[in-house]
């Protein structure tokens, strides 16, 4: 309901025949940057604070620029930097505009290698600075180096650590300039090994680039970056001899899928993008395993090397819920199974009297669920359709059965989106007043006082939009029963790995648990959870251990649930309201190829996490107690 934070989006474009192939073809050089625009586009769901490109030129000559990068900020900003690129050629002659050997050696952006990125902060840092991709200049044109990824490092003050031990001097405390120090570093030292290899069979000038450009091994860069990278990530980069990159974390937090064919290579952060830019099918597409990295060569060969051990394997179940597109295939009926699930708490909570109950979603990432749920109502009733028709006997009458037959579930789109409040609006009751109309509703949509009201959401982490909107306006129907529907688990944890949930204080799951410990004069829990907390703060990652978990132990989940209720049905809504989630187990069998769970359940992936969420829960508890 309150949007998230989305993760970032990465795509990239190695265009495998020269520029004129593609004029001859396709009508245009601009084949590849047209591409990259709509893989962009398409992706436009995981970044709306920024976004930027980067363009490599293969066969440029010395004294021309190689290596060409655009950047904006706001929601706008693909638009604007597509714009920008494109008015570079706007005072060419349609002679001039259809020569791929003219852009070729005179206009910026037309090249044969580029690299996109959506921004999502997740740090709370912004600015254009901040925006990918990220440079790091060098007179060897092997040396330059452009970064961007979907990330976040969990152990960046490790690894700050021990880059300025060796003398590195990063620009930023941030995991991606860290990262491009890392990598940069290492790809320096890979072209001195190369050059003085070159240098000792009696090359000289220029036939040593070629040499270092011929032979760098960007997989052994990689290894000696990454090995200590704690968190989820995928890495993309572009050299500027050419060569291009992405590596995927080895516990496949971060997800990435790549295709080629004789006339271009691609990746992207999600399947069906490269299905609907390129116009091919799922079988055609392959996913970038745990640890392993693609590479591009100059030449346009491409490999795939296992750059770090795969780890336990634990992708990101949110991809699933929340984030990814859901045109994909298995995302569609993977959400769908998500509803379905719910079909039996959903009709304990209407006390199985589906005559008397509308059933609707929250638009508009929950649609999917919502016909998953309907779905498994249908198949519900028709079970109870069969029994009552083999309870009439051999000889119903036409009644009888018209009556049986006749039964259906009732499903309306009770909710609508309206509006998208602005950052300028004021803050405080103002604020919030016009935070409630946010949602509208469908008036006469149900019966007054005698007809509950299901709705369905993909997830309920905050609750804000719920207290200040969704209840309130549910409540104008005036139903009998208000049953809000996560099709996604309590989310109890922060997440460290991309997604921007880092703060204790803002999941209404753990204000409830906190609550109820309250309620019941069990503050010693707390207390106990805080003094193990702080204990083993000085601890190395490894040996950290999740307490947050005896905050959440005393309860079961109908209990957190109804506490999250008393806390977010406001004053003057007379309905009765319940909140139904998922289980976890229900999570599991929906998505069972994508195990990271640690939202819900708080079992981080790497040891990074641990750390990070002790940190979280000991400013939480010593910003509110004093203990």
């Amino acid at each position: 309901m309150e949007p998230l934070k989305h993760e970032c989006g990465v795509a990239m474009i190695r265009l495998l025949k020269p520029l004129d192939y593609y004029q001859k073809k396709y009508g245009t050089w601009m084949y590849g940057l047209n591409k990259l625009y709509l893989l962009m586009e398409k992706q436009h769901n995981r970044g709306q604070e920024g976004a930027g490109l980067a363009c490599v030129k293969l066969a440029a000559n010395p004294g021309e620029e190689y290596m060409f990068r655009e950047r904006a900020l706001g929601s706008g900003a693909i638009t604007e930097i597509f714009s920008t690129v494109q008015s570079h050629f706007k005072d060419l002659t349609p002679e001039q505009l259809a020569d791929a050997g003219y852009a070729e050696k005179c206009l910026p952006f037309a090249g044969e290698v580029y690299m996109g990125h959506l921004r999502y902060s997740t740090t709370g840092k912004s600015g254009l600075t901040y925006v990918h991709p990220f440079l790091r200049r060098n007179n060897w044109r092997a040396k330059n180096l452009a970064l961007c990824g979907n990330f976040n490092l969990t152990n960046v003050d490790e690894i700050f650590a021990r880059i300025t031990a060796m003398g590195q001097h990063p620009r930023k405390y941030a995991d991606t300039y860290i990262m491009l120090e890392q990598v940069g570093h290492r790809l320096d030292r890979e072209v001195e090994r190369l050059f003085n290899l070159a240098e000792a069979e009696g090359l000289t000038g220029m036939d040593i680039t070629h040499y270092i450009e011929e032979h760098v091994d960007l997989a052994n860069v990689l290894r000696t970056s990454s090995k200590d990278w704690d968190g989820g990530y995928v890495m993309c980069g572009l050299t500027g001899s050419g060569e291009s990159f992405a590596v995927r974390d080895p516990w496949g937090i971060r997800s990435a899928f790549w295709y080629q064919d004789d006339e271009i290579a691609v990746l992207a952060s999600e399947r069906p993008v490269i299905q609907t830019v390129l116009n091919v099918p799922t079988t055609s597409i392959r996913e970038l395993q745990p640890g392993q990295a693609i590479f591009i060569s100059k030449a346009g060969r491409l490999r795939t090397v296992q750059i770090n051990k795969p780890r336990e394997l634990r992708p990101c179940s949110f991809e699933r819920i929340y984030f990814s597109r859901g045109s994909d295939m298995d995302i569609y009926r993977e959400r769908k199974l998500l509803g379905e699930k719910l079909v039996p708490s959903i009709l304990k909570a209407v006390n199985y009297d589906i005559e008397h109950t509308v059933f609707s979603f929250i638009p508009n990432t929950a649609e999917v669920a919502f016909y998953g749920m309907l779905q498994g109502l249908d198949e519900y009733l028709n079970e109870e359709k069969v029994k009552q028709i083999a309870a009439l006997g051999h000889n119903p009458s036409h009644d009888e059965l018209e009556r049986i037959l006749s039964r259906r579930i009732r499903s309306e789109k009770v909710a609508i989106k309206d509006i998208k409040l602005r950052t300028f609006i004021a803050e405080g009751n103002t604020r919030n007043d016009l935070a409630a109309h946010v949602y509208d509703i469908t008036y006469g949509s149900l019966e007054p006082g005698v007809d509950n009201l299901v709705i369905i959401d993909d997830s309920i982490v905050r609750g804000t939009t719920l207290r200040q909107s969704i209840i309130g306006i549910l409540d104008r129907l005036n139903p009998k029963k208000i049953v809000i529907v996560s099709s996604s688990p309590q989310v109890r944890y922060p997440d460290y790995y991309g997604i921007d949930m880092a703060r204790m204080s803002e999941f209404i799951a753990f204000k409830a648990a906190i609550e109820l410990l309250r309620d019941r004069d069990m503050k010693d829990v707390i207390a106990a959870a805080y003094r193990k907390a702080k204990a083993q703060a000085d601890l190395p990652k490894e040996q950290m251990v999740n307490y947050v978990k005896d905050i959440y132990a005393p309860f079961t989940d109908d209990e957190i649930a109804a506490k999250m209720v008393e806390l977010l049905k406001p004053e003057s809504v007379r309905a009765k309201v319940q909140i139904v989630y998922q289980p976890l187990q229900g999570l599991h069998e929906a998505c069972p190829h994508h195990p990271g769970d640690w939202y819900f359940s708080g079992n981080y992936p790497t040891p990074g996490g641990v750390k990070l969420l002790n940190r979280a829960f000991i400013d939480y508890i010593e910003q509110v107690y004093q203990f």
